[in-house]
């Protein structure tokens, strides 16, 4: 196989030139590390070389043994070197055999210990080749380095439509990378970063990813470490995104808080096919609030929930929402782990015949509906609620058999007559409360135990309500606390509009439409936006969203920071001054005022104004009586 047109590419290698030699077949290597600012060229000397030859000749100058798998394979749409042990080194080599390879779609290089240098030599050879479209370098230790190599050659590349980078130890903070560069990205359609380390800042850069994206439809973000923040901020994105089919969230801990924004989430998701949160930490409870999600969606049609920590209880709730959701698109729910009871498999049944293509896959019959078994019933209770049914006291109920009134009757009248009184008492509850009230064995029970337990009883009742209203009322204030990040993080990965803006934010720029990087969720009222809406190859750590800083330093002209949106900065203003509107709009006869610029803290002070202002006049003399009264 010749390579065509070998001598017009170029490929942008550090440290890397292949030129002219005394001998026309060979080709040498020359060290650049001196200049580390020019770029070296592929040149090689004939224009009748081979792929292959050209492989054996670099593998020779980097000092590396050819692969003859590969050698084998030349031609061929798909190449796999899962496993060979490459190296950086033997990266290098293939990169530049592969430069204007026309034949190889699919490039597999798996557990290949590239590291950060090698995967740079691909991420140049992919900027000259074009043919490649599916790109695997999983379990290559890639690291931050890596990430930011791979960043920026998606901003170049339009043919890569699928890339898996599972298992590369990327950091939370190497996220952003991946968010900046799919903000512009639209070829790439599946995405694999499983097995990686994506935290709660990690999860809100890639909430911002799938809410700027309008390209990925498959997307794998099992084994990192989403949880709370992280999840909460990741279904803000998924909210808006439009474009994803198969999303894979297992193994992350997404926990009660995830599946509750996730069910948020799917109210308005219209995309999403396939859904994986397989071992998630999700209880019954979670599977509820899920399921009010799905009680709204009508896309969703694979739902996988296997592995988490759910009961016959929750198994009842999912199937319910197929029943009673007549929009449902759900064919398959896979609960593996969980043992049902025979309720669930006659329902299950019932619903199958009015959703035929249904699928439900559970761990076997013999399961309960709680995991904790039935309290037992306490004896003295029942007796106390049946006088309290009757309003009797427990004189009136004993005093045929107690004509003395001493509260003391032998055993055997008060088996008796308990068993001919109508409470609803079985034999061995009947033993059980005559050894609580005759704990000596003398024969005799002394019934006043039972006065002392109805006073006991009301207090553990008392208690009892009360731990679970402080429970209930818990509960409440985390999910409020879970949805107000959740509409927070919704509001920050919207564009436009809906968007949390800065106070006092310029005009929008009108050359195109604005992405958004991730903000924390500790710090959503202290944006500043910057005008420039586009990230280069080289300012690709730039920021768009900056915390305020303290003090007054000198601020870049594209770059503001007030304490309203300051929506009629072109119109003239009135002479007159009018109090502060709803929407932050202050009306001042004095322009210098306007146009001064204003502390972080001036910010955050007039960022709410008062609901019912006063006129300045009032205001000043105000001023000046607390003044006088100062005096005296």
């Amino acid at each position: 196989m010749k390579a065509d047109g070998i001598g017009v590419h170029s490929l942008s290698l550090d440290s890397l030139s292949l030129t002219e030699h005394e001998d026309p077949h060979e080709v040498i290597l020359e060290d650049e590390a001196d200049a580390p600012g020019k770029i070296s060229e592929l040149k090689p000397v004939r224009q009748d070389l081979s792929t292959e030859e050209l492989y054996l000749q670099a593998c020779k100058l980097v000092g590396v043994v050819p692969v003859r798998y590969f050698l084998r394979n030349l031609g061929s749409a798909t190449i796999n070197l899962n496993h060979h042990g490459l190296g950086p080194l033997g990266g290098k080599a293939l990169a530049i055999a592969l430069v204007t390879d026309m034949h190889t779609t699919t490039l597999e290089l798996a557990d290949n210990f590239l590291l950060a240098e090698g995967a740079r030599y691909f991420m140049e050879m992919l900027r000259a080749n074009f043919t490649i479209q599916n790109l695997d370098l999983s379990d290559n230790h890639l690291q931050s380095a890596g990430a930011e190599c791979v960043a920026k050659m998606l901003l170049e590349n339009i043919s890569i439509k699928s890339l898996k980078l599972s298992g590369n130890k990327f950091a939370e903070h190497d996220a952003k990378w991946f968010a900046d560069s799919f903000s512009s990205n639209y070829r790439v359609k599946e995405l694999d970063l499983s097995h990686n380390q994506f935290c709660g800042r990690g999860g809100e850069h890639l909430g911002q990813m799938i809410a700027n994206n309008d390209g990925l439809e498959v997307l794998d973000l099992s084994w990192n470490h989403l949880r709370m923040k992280g999840a909460v901020a990741f279904c803000a994105g998924l909210k808006v995104n439009t474009t994803l089919k198969h999303l894979d969230l297992s193994w992350n801990g997404f926990g009660n808080e995830g599946a509750l924004a996730l069910g948020e989430a799917l109210k308005f998701n219209n995309t999403l096919v396939h859904l994986d949160l397989n071992n998630n930490r999700i209880t019954d409870e979670g599977a509820g609030l899920l399921c009010k999600g799905l009680e709204a969606n009508d896309t969703l049609r694979v739902l996988q929930l296997a592995y988490n920590s759910l009961t016959v209880e929750g198994a009842l709730t999912l199937i319910n929402v197929v029943k009673n959701t007549p929009k449902t698109a759900i064919e398959e729910i896979n609960i593996c782990n969980v043992l049902v009871n025979e309720n669930f498999v006659q329902l299950l049944e019932l619903i199958c015949q009015e959703h035929p293509s249904l699928e439900v896959q559970y761990g076997g019959v013999g399961g309960f509906i709680a995991k904790k078994p039935r309290k037992r019933i306490d004896p003295m209770k029942v007796i106390q609620d049946y006088l309290d049914q009757r309003k009797l006291r427990l004189w009136d109920f004993f005093r045929n058999i107690d004509k003395d009134g001493t509260m003391r009757v032998p055993v055997v009248d008060f088996r008796k007559a308990v068993q001919q009184s109508s409470i609803p008492l079985e034999r061995f509850q009947i033993e059980e409360l005559i050894q609580r009230l005759d704990r000596d064995r003398t024969g005799i029970v002394d019934y006043r135990g039972l006065a002392d337990t109805r006073k006991q009883m009301m207090r553990d009742h008392r208690r009892q309500l009360r731990k679970v209203e402080s429970r209930q009322k818990k509960e409440k204030q985390k999910s409020d606390r879970i949805l107000k990040t959740f509409e927070s993080a919704v509001e920050a990965v919207t564009p436009r509009s809906s968007m949390i803006i800065s106070p006092g934010a310029g005009k929008e720029d009108s050359s195109g439409p604005q992405h958004f990087s991730a903000t924390p969720l500790s710090s959503w009222h202290h944006i500043i936006m910057s005008n420039s809406s586009c990230y280069s190859v080289n300012n690709m750590s730039s920021e768009h969203v900056h915390l305020p800083m303290i003090g007054n330093p000198s601020r870049s002209p594209d770059m503001r920071s007030y304490s309203q949106p300051n929506l009629f900065a072109s119109i003239p203003k009135p002479s007159t001054s009018k109090p502060s509107s709803a929407q932050g709009l202050h009306s001042t006869s004095n322009p210098s005022v306007a146009s001064s610029k204003l502390s972080p803290t001036a910010d955050l002070t007039r960022s709410r104004p008062a609901l019912n202002p006063e006129p300045a006049s009032k205001a000043k003399v105000k001023g000046k009586k607390k003044k006088t009264k100062k005096i005296k």
